[in-house]
C-alpha cells in the first residue's frame, strides 16, 4: 500500500494582458505569461492557475479559491501609486494590471494566504504596504548590471540575510537571473530586507512576523533551475 497522496496546493499566478499576441494564424488580445512561472510551480509540487487581470472587486473571490499566490514580473509600477513624479525612463502605465494585482495582494493578506512576489511583484508588494521605488536604478548605483540587453537576463550574486525566511530556504550567497531597472527604495510598513546585491540594492523583502508566509524577490527564479524559493511558498501553502 502507498501512503496518503501529497497535497498539491493550487497556486495562482498573475499574468499580463496584451492587446496583440501572435500565434499560428492568429493575432488577438491575450492573457500571457512566460512558461517558466507555471513550470517552476509544477516542479515545486503545486498546481498552477493563471490569473489574468480582472476587476479588483473579484480579487477576494479569486483568492478564496487558492492556496497561495504569486505576483509575477512585468512592467514598471505606475509611480502615481506611490505618489512620485514619473522618471523619463519609467515605462508606460498599466493601470488595470496595477489595480488588479494590488487587490490580489490585499485579498491574500486579508485571507491569510501565502504570498510570493517576483520582480515587479516585489515592487508592488512594497508599494501596497506604503513603500516607494527607485525608478531608474542605474542613477542610484552607477551601473546597469541588474539588467541585460532587451529580452536577455543578466546575472549577479545576492546574499541572504541570516535568520530570515529567505535564508531558511536559500542560506548561501547565490547567482540569480535578473532583469530590472527599478528597485525598492523606502520600505513599506513591516517589511524587512532579506537579501542584498553586492552594490547594496535590496534584492528580497519579507514580512517576518506574517502569518502566513509573505516573501518577495527581485530576481527571476522562473528563469533558472533553483526551486527553493517557490518550494518555500508551496510548503507554506501545504501547511496552511
Amino acid at each position: 500500500m502507498t501512503g496518503e497522496p501529497v497535497f498539491q496546493p493550487l497556486i495562482g499566478i498573475s499574468t499580463y494582458l496584451e492587446t496583440s499576441v501572435r500565434w499560428g494564424v492568429w493575432e488577438l488580445p491575450a492573457a500571457v505569461l512566460p512558461a517558466g512561472y507555471h513550470r517552476l510551480a509544477q516542479k515545486a509540487g503545486a498546481l498552477p492557475a493563471l490569473l489574468p487581470p480582472d476587476t479588483p472587486a473579484a480579487a477576494e473571490a479569486v483568492v478564496a479559491r487558492l492556496d497561495g499566490l504569486v505576483i509575477a514580473g512585468g512592467p514598471d509600477v505606475d509611480p502615481v501609486r506611490y505618489r512620485a513624479e514619473r522618471h523619463p525612463r519609467t515605462g508606460p502605465a498599466y493601470a488595470e494590471r496595477d489595480a488588479w494585482e494590488l487587490a490580489l495582494i490585499e485579498a491574500a493578506r486579508a485571507a491569510g494566504k501565502p504570498l510570493l512576489g517576483i520582480c515587479r511583484g516585489m515592487q508592488l508588494l512594497n508599494v501596497a504596504l506604503g513603500g516607494t521605488l527607485v525608478q531608474h536604478l542605474p542613477d542610484r548605483v552607477g551601473h546597469g548590471d541588474h539588467s541585460g540587453p532587451p529580452g536577455v537576463f543578466a546575472a549577479h550574486r545576492v546574499k541572504p540575510v541570516p535568520g530570515t525566511q529567505l535564508a531558511a530556504a536559500v542560506p548561501e550567497e547565490v547567482s540569480v537571473a535578473t532583469y530590472h531597472h527599478q528597485a525598492v527604495d523606502r520600505l513599506g510598513g513591516g517589511l524587512l530586507p532579506c537579501a542584498h546585491a553586492e552594490d547594496g540594492t535590496v534584492e528580497a523583502i519579507e514580512l517576518p512576523t506574517a502569518n502566513p508566509f509573505t516573501l518577495a524577490v527581485q530576481w527571476h527564479p522562473e528563469a533558472g533551475d533553483d526551486l527553493r524559493v517557490m518550494r518555500a511558498l508551496v510548503t507554506a501553502a501545504q501547511k496552511a
